[in-house]
Parts: structure tokens; sequence; C-alpha cells
């Protein structure tokens, strides 16, 4: 796991930057980038980051796209939606061409009035929240599924194995309230209720009030709708206190940060995934991102956070390609993505248009195994 001290060494080069004067320099593009890089969903940012600097970096050693290579600016939100807003103002008056992964959806949220006024791109945030989908936004491009189609396949695979009675623990936030409206919609679908729900707030582990009441509920699955520290602080505490149903969580929770944070306690809890396994070889886009990763060595690491950044910088790269003599305009960027059509990136398929700006909906579900790995 990524230490945020080595981090935060990783990223010095590229914050020694000098400030922006309104304007790209000739030869760069500098896409900014408000992200949790300190707290309890630290790694979320920090593995996203480095999975979009190995592809970046790769592309600037070949010389960049028609010249000019592609850096990302990062400031430090911390998960919270003030300081996201706050960074994307300071972002925005400092005139990066587009903002790029955000991590979360109150962070995501905070930001969205501010760079639709600026008409900036909003590129790839992390989140499947369906606010930030409806309505139609031409400067937001989403690369996931949303947390509505994971739900659905979380609600489906539960439900066909026989298991009614669903609770949801979920983070007190418009990330968590749009995942527990994601799995109402599904259950109520197949004429069922949620049987019990309970909040932790964010960046918060005090889940003790959440275990009491979802475990007299006696449920036999608990879908979980947080990040890794809270929802690894709910599995622990719910075993403790005599549940011995399963867990089910959305993809936001950060799969490896979640096996890092459970180990051997992670042994059966599912995680519905809307990126290609990094583990399974049997798609073109894993070999290549594993042999990427390989090459970037260091503390560079593949799992499904950093499989994200990668490819969200594929679809930025493509974008600015298909731009073509318009690839130093904002507007020149929107089309270019826009232009990507339907099309796969090595077994992932992208669908973007003029009135499609959702890529995917591909979701599958995964398991930890308790020693650090994940079964696809």
């Amino acid at each position: 796991m990524t230490t945020r001290r080595q981090f935060g060494l990783a990223a010095a080069s590229l914050l020694a930057v000098p400030t922006l004067l309104k304007a790209q320099g000739n030869n760069k593009i500098i896409l900014g980038q408000s992200a949790a890089f300190t707290g309890p969903a630290a790694e979320l940012g920090i593995q996203f980051h480095q999975g979009a600097r190995i592809w970046f970096d790769q592309v600037n050693a070949q010389g960049g796209v028609a010249g000019k290579t592609i850096e990302i600016k990062t400031l430090d939100d911390g998960y919270e939606p003030d300081r996201c807003a706050a960074n994307t103002q300071k972002l925005i008056s400092e005139d990066v061409f587009a903002l790029f992964g955000y991590i979360g959806t109150p962070t995501s949220l905070a930001a969205l009035p501010l760079l639709s006024k600026a008409q900036v791109p909003f590129i790839a945030p992390f989140t499947g929240a369906m606010g930030l989908r409806e309505p139609f936004n031409k400067q937001v491009f989403h690369l996931r599924a949303s947390y509505n189609d994971e739900t659905a396949l979380i609600v489906r695979q539960l439900t066909n194995l026989g298991l009614k009675k669903i609770a949801v623990f979920y983070q007190n936030d418009a990330y968590g309230k749009a995942g527990l409206d994601g799995v109402t919609l599904a259950l109520d679908k197949l004429g069922l209720k949620p049987v019990a729900q309970a909040t932790v707030e964010r960046n918060s582990v005090d889940v003790a009030a959440a275990v009491r009441t979802l475990n007299a509920a006696g449920p036999d699955a608990v879908v979980q709708i947080s990040a890794y520290k809270s929802c690894a602080a709910y599995i622990r505490a719910a075993r403790k206190a005599g549940f011995g149903g399963t867990f089910f969580n959305v993809s936001f929770v950060g799969t490896q940060a979640l096996a890092d944070e459970l180990g051997k306690d992670g042994a059966g809890v599912v995680v519905s995934q809307v990126m290609p396994s990094p583990y399974s070889l049997a798609r073109p886009i894993t070999r290549e991102f594993s042999e990427a990763v390989k090459k970037a060595g260091g503390n560079a690491q593949a799992n499904f956070s950093s499989m994200e950044g990668y490819l969200a910088a594929k679809v930025v790269t493509e974008g600015l390609k298909r731009a073509g003599t318009r690839m130093n305009s904002r507007e020149g960027l929107i089309q270019g993505i826009e232009a990507i059509g339907s099309q796969s990136l090595g077994g992932f398929q992208l669908n973007f248009s003029a009135s499609q700006h959702v890529a995917s909906s591909f979701v599958e579900l995964s398991m930890l195994t308790g020693d650090g790995r994940v079964r696809t």
C-alpha cells in the first residue's frame, strides 16, 4: 500500500511546476485534480493519480500530444466538499485546461456549479452518483458505470441466492444517499424494501450505533455505501457483535484499500467493479496495464483504482488527439472526447457522443480472499 509520505515525495516534482499565469504554456497541457491525498479516503486519490501518471508519463516520454506534454496539478481536499470547492476555484483561477479525476460524490457535487459556470471540462470523476449525470451537462464526462448500475447487480445477485432481507449501511452524505437510492430502487422493482438502514459520518469510523441498528434487524446481507476505513470498521464490529451474513460494497469503497485494511477479515466480502480486473490477464487492456505498472516501478501498484486512473488518462489523450487543430481549446477537447464514439480500449468498451457523456455501464462482482487478493 502506498503511504501518504511516499505519494508526497512522488508528487513533489509535479507540484514544483511554476504557478500558471492565466494560460497554458505553449508546450504543455495542465489538468487540475482535487482529490483526497490525506485522511481516511487517501488511498483512492493516491491510487487513481498513480494510474493516470503512469499513462501520461508514457505519452510525455514519446513527445506528448502534438508536441504538448500533459501534467496534473494536484490539490488535496481530504474528501471534504468545502475544501474541494476552494481547490476548484483555485484551479479554475489558474486557468487549468480541464478538471480531472476528482474523488467522490460530495466533493464532485461541490465543484459542479463552479466548473459549469466557468465552462471547464470535468473528466472522469470517481463517482457513480446520478446527481452528476442527470440532467445532462456538456462539461462532464463519466468513464464509469453509475451506482444504480452497481446496486442493481448487487441486489440481483443477492435475491437470486434467495437473500431478500437486505440492510444498507451508508455514508451520511450525497454519496451514501445515492447508493441507498440505488439499492432502494432495485429492491422496489422486486417488491422489496431494505429491512434496515444506518449511517456513518464521512471520514469517521464511529460505527457502533449502525451495528446495533442493523444487527437488530437480522439481515441476510448488508450493502455498504461508504469508504474503505468505515466499511472495514463496520465489518469487524458487526461480526464481533454476532452478525453472520454477507457484506457487499460498491466500487467507490476502494477494493485494494479495503483488502489491505481488513487483511484476513476480508475473506468473503464482495465488491462490485466498474473497471476491468487488473488481476486477470484475459483482456488486452489488463496485459497492457500490468506491463506499464512494471515499467513504472517505484511505488506503482496494479489495482482497480489505479486502473481507473490509467483508463481515464487514455480518454483524455484520445480526446486531445481527436480534437486535432482545436486541441488548444476546451471546446475542442469536449468535441474530441465526444468523437471517440464507440470504441474498445483493449476489451473495455467506451461509448461517447455529443449526447452521451457516460462511457460505460460495465459492472461485475469480485470477492476478497482474505490474503490481500481479489478474485473476479
